[in-house]
């Protein structure tokens, strides 16, 4: 079947678009949308993968689900619209980052400027309805964006992975730690990172010490 997505991205995932899975998954969101407000826009589903072409990808965050509120999902994990008001976990990771590398609080949550420079902002579930939480799991995103990270862990090497909280750290198990970074916290959300799980754990620095210890540009967060 015809995915909208970048053409690197194309090439590694054909396979994943013709399996039955992946065309009922289609189908039902394809419905949703007819049927619902849902989120993010339906131009900006693949945007994580258009912004960041896998010979470009230096890093992974995988986040669980878009946000359902109106206008803040736009593709990317974690990121809102320049427009839109920062959600209290985003707040709390440019907290961790003024602290790790004194960078100033930004004015606006629109992280399209990490995806540009190798960072996939990846959500295990693409899409959501709107006001309904996890309204859009088990219906096959999350094998879609399992096969995403296991196809990263194959075929790319020194990749830094993020995986902030229980949830993210579940998908270590598809990564080859022979060949990539993983790097854990709790997630930055509020209820994690004022029981002290979030704050202090400096992964902005260390993610570019990784990269540079390899000869990659760092990443400027």
């Amino acid at each position: 079947m015809e995915v909208n997505i970048e053409a690197s991205w194309k090439n590694i995932l054909k396979d994943e678009f013709e399996k039955p899975y992946f065309k009922a998954l289609a189908e039902f969101v394809k419905s949703e949308y007819k049927k619902y407000q849902c989120f993010p826009p339906a131009k900006s589903i693949f945007k994580a993968f258009d912004l960041c072409p896998f010979d470009q990808l230096k890093v992974v965050i995988i986040g669980q689900d878009p946000y359902h509120g109106p206008n803040q999902a736009h593709g990317l994990c974690f990121s809102v619209p320049e427009d839109v008001a920062m959600p209290p976990s985003l707040i709390n990771i440019f907290k961790e980052l003024k602290s790790d590398l004194n960078k100033p609080l930004p004015e606006h949550g629109n992280l399209e400027s990490w995806a540009k420079q190798g960072v996939l902002l990846l959500n295990a579930t693409l899409t959501v309805r709107a006001r309904e939480a996890g309204s859009h799991q088990n219906q096959g995103w999350e094998i879609f964006t399992d096969e995403v990270i296991s196809q990263i862990s194959k075929q790319k090497e020194d990749v830094v992975f993020l995986l902030w909280g229980g949830f993210a750290k579940r998908k270590s198990k598809l990564i080859d730690k022979s060949k990539h970074h993983i790097l854990t916290s709790g997630h930055p959300s509020p209820l994690s990172a004022n029981r002290g799980y979030w704050f202090g754990n400096k992964h902005f620095s260390e993610t570019n010490q990784l990269l540079e210890s390899k000869g990659k540009a760092s990443i400027k967060w």
